[in-house]
């Protein structure tokens, strides 16, 4: 008996798709030009910063066990960490202003994930040579070329991501202690750990991840477009411009052939770091690097086309054919804010003083009556010296000449970064305050030059009339 076949079975269907390795194709053009200056720019404050000295000490270290933030001439403490909260919104309110005006320049321009996988990618360059070079390489079967060229990057790549490691380190621990550890073979586990793991993190992203950081673990991608709006700056296709697309001879004319400018070379999706098609749309995988703008620009001179086919735009302007408009109520409204927070923290930075002084009167008793008619009050007073240098202090009552200031330990001598209470009694004949309760004003100043004074209120209090 013949059995009816049944349809055939469906292929399972895989929900995951293999990582396509990109081989991003040299060029040159002027936002290569931008984007290499800012890594050659960036890179280098990174890893000299450290070694810079300032008055005998490293300019920029974030001492976390002495709790000690130096900024060049600005000492830093535990008590300044809203600064590091106004940091962080000024950074914030950044981006929204950078990234409404000009899209993802920051992802393109300045992104540490960008500035070190165009390193890792001139090594790779360096030792493999070009992207269809390394591409038949990676195709090729071992052998001893391959072998050398692989080892070579990998040499590269491990020294390089070792030193961004070490280096990071340097600005939490003293850069020049740390590499003469490192010469001995003294450093102590944790230091071992925290460099070994920052090298490995910049290895892995930026030499293995790379674009795949920016595609799926970067968050920014995700919510960038709830920041843009129409006259966003952003790489766009001239669609009208460059449709329909096809290939054709150097001097064929595309009008009497019926096409558009667009050659459909592929060299824009050939440089992007990321493999996307710009032609398509805009994508939240593009970090506006401007290399298929550059190469654009390089096939339309070849074919004696205006350039612009691929640019930088914006909605409004590529449709619409209008100029680009940068002052708008978003950006005027992110600019001022940002300029505001700008002024205040510096304002706060520079009329810091590194003398803080807090003041509590004694809770335990509203005041003393001690002989004849000689009323007291004990306070305590708090002296935080927040120099880098020791300092001896006054304490002293403002504008009181009728009330007296006595000081328990003598005279106030306080270490950098030291903090100390002592107890002080404030006396007044009560003849002399009529009964009545008053406000005083403390004053703690530095003995020797240069002055830094701190003042503080509290309140006085004496029996009322009749008590």
């Amino acid at each position: 008996m013949n059995k009816t076949a049944g349809p055939p079975a469906e292929a399972p269907v895989s929900f995951y798709q293999s990582r396509q390795k990109i081989y991003p194709r040299e060029i040159e053009g002027r936002y290569t030009r931008l984007r290499r200056l800012s890594l050659t720019a960036l890179l280098g404050i990174y890893y000299l910063l450290p070694w810079i000295q300032y008055e005998g000490r490293q300019a920029v270290l974030f001492d976390l066990p002495a709790r000690k933030f130096y900024m060049f001439g600005i000492t830093f403490w535990p008590q300044d960490f809203f600064y590091m909260a106004w940091l962080l919104i000024m950074a914030a309110l950044s981006l929204f202003f950078f990234t409404a005006i000009a899209g993802r320049l920051w992802c393109g321009f300045a992104c540490p994930q960008t500035i070190w996988t165009e390193a890792f990618l001139w090594m790779e360059r360096l030792a493999e040579g070009s992207h269809t070079r390394r591409r038949k390489l990676d195709k090729a079967p071992w052998n001893r070329e391959k072998l050398m060229r692989k080892g070579a990057k990998q040499v590269m790549w491990i020294t390089f991501a070792l030193w961004t490691g070490v280096t990071f380190v340097g600005y939490f621990s003293p850069v020049r202690e740390l590499f003469g550890q490192i010469v001995t073979l003294s450093l102590a586990p944790w230091t071992i750990f925290w460099c070994l793991f920052y090298s490995l993190a910049t290895y892995g992203n930026a030499g293995l991840l790379r674009e795949q950081v920016c595609k799926y673990m970067c968050p920014y991608a995700r919510f960038q477009s709830a920041m843009f709006d129409k006259d966003t700056l952003i790489i766009t296709y001239d669609t009208a411009r460059g449709e329909p697309r096809g290939s054709r001879k150097r001097k064929a004319d595309p009008k009497a052939t019926g096409l558009g400018d667009c050659i459909d070379c592929n060299m824009c999706v050939q440089v992007c770091p990321t493999g996307i098609d710009i032609r398509e749309g805009l994508q939240y995988e593009c970090i506006a690097c401007g290399s298929c703008v550059d190469v654009c620009n390089t096939v339309m001179d070849k074919m004696s086309y205006p350039k612009g086919l691929i640019r930088f735009s914006s909605e409004h302007a590529l449709k619409e054919e209008k100029p680009l408009k940068v002052m708008r109520p978003r950006t005027m409204i992110y600019g001022t804010l940002l300029t505001g927070l700008f002024i205040a923290f510096f304002s706060s930075i520079g009329s810091r003083t590194p003398l803080q002084l807090d003041v509590l009167r004694d809770r335990n008793s509203l005041y003393r009556e001690i002989g004849e008619g000689v009323i007291e009050n004990v306070y305590s007073v708090k002296i935080l010296n927040l120099d880098t240098r020791a300092h001896s202090y006054t304490l002293s009552l403002a504008d009181a000449p009728d009330m007296r200031l006595e000081i328990d330990g003598g005279e106030i001598n306080l270490a950098a970064g030291e903090v100390k209470r002592v107890a002080a009694r404030v006396r007044a004949d009560r003849s002399a305050l009529g009964g009545a309760s008053r406000d005083v004003v403390f004053v703690v100043e530095t003995r020797a030059e240069p002055r830094t004074s701190a003042s503080t209120g509290a309140r006085f209090i004496s029996p009322p009339p009749g008590g």
